[in-house]
């Protein structure tokens, strides 16, 4: 028994009609119908009843299509997987980000690109925008989520979106009703916020707005964690000025978001990857985490 037995039964299975099957298969009607004997006469069992009228499945015909369409599916799938495994996605594919995006997309991402890639091993690293750059350039990551400003001539950079700040305070903290009362009350407080080497381009933001504020912030604790920024606060070891995003996310904690109203400063997070890399799975995620796919 060959594959083309079990291909040309199942179209006339298909089609319950000799001559549009042979049609369908590019083959003339008597070959067909030798084959199709000479499967029965191997199988030592008649798959069709046939008449002048019409072609119908007996029983035994009914449970080998079954069993033929199982067979090809798996013939199918074999395909796929050996055709992904030449196009080397049973690979890595690094996933760089920062801790103070949110990232639910992010998860749903991965969700169906396990699907889609089921031999790919998917890294994520929790890294810095400076030490994303380095990576991304030696190879050591495929793509980076991260904060610009990014000055490198060989990563190319898609704008996710643009983030504005907001204050974020201890629960019991009191209502402002403009940027001036919120900003004498940020100055009488310490004040909480990632390691200036950390994330200095972060760093210089949050200076820029405390500025606008009409203060210099008193840095009392440095973090390179949001996480730990906000538990900080939550505790109530002082204030501190993050991404809007992060409110979304950190709902459970007990602290309390002030938005700093008409301030107009952002920071832009951007997809990073290396200029020249051209890997199929890279392409797929672009797409799928690109809020803009049309961009030119």
């Amino acid at each position: 028994m060959e594959l083309r037995h079990l291909l040309y039964f199942k179209m006339v299975a298909e089609e319950l009609h000799f001559r549009k099957a042979a049609e369908k298969l590019f083959i003339s009607q008597p070959p067909l119908s030798r084959q199709i004997r000479e499967l029965e006469e191997e199988l030592g069992a008649e798959l069709f009843t046939r008449n002048n009228k019409r072609v119908t499945l007996t029983n035994a015909g009914l449970y080998f299509k079954k069993e033929v369409d199982e067979i090809l599916t798996r013939i199918n799938e074999t395909k796929n997987t050996v055709k992904q495994i030449h196009n080397h996605l049973n690979g890595e594919f690094r996933i760089g980000y920062i801790s103070s995006t949110y990232h639910p997309l992010l998860m749903e991402v991965l969700k169906e690109m396990r699907l889609r890639f089921p031999f790919l091993s998917i890294q994520l690293y929790e890294l810095p925008t400076q030490k994303q750059i380095h990576a991304l350039e030696e190879g050591k990551l495929d793509i980076g989520i991260m904060r610009a400003p990014i000055a490198s001539t060989q990563l190319t950079l898609n704008t996710l979106f643009y983030d504005p700040f907001i204050a974020v305070l201890p629960v019991n903290s009191p209502q402002f009703s403009s940027n001036e009362a919120l900003g004498n009350y940020l100055a009488e407080k310490p004040f909480i916020f990632f390691n200036r080497d950390y994330a200095p381009a972060y760093h210089q933001k949050l200076i820029e707005i405390c500025n606008r504020l009409g203060f210099s912030p008193q840095l009392s604790h440095e973090a390179n964690n949001v996480h730990s920024i906000l538990r900080l606060v939550e505790s109530g070891a002082g204030v501190s000025i993050l991404p809007h995003s992060l409110k979304e996310h950190y709902k459970y904690l007990q602290i309390h978001f002030a938005d700093l109203k008409n301030l107009s400063i952002y920071t832009e997070v951007v997809l990073a990857y290396k200029n020249n890399n051209n890997q199929e799975a890279l392409k797929w995620f672009i797409e799928k985490y690109d809020p803009n796919p049309n961009r030119t």
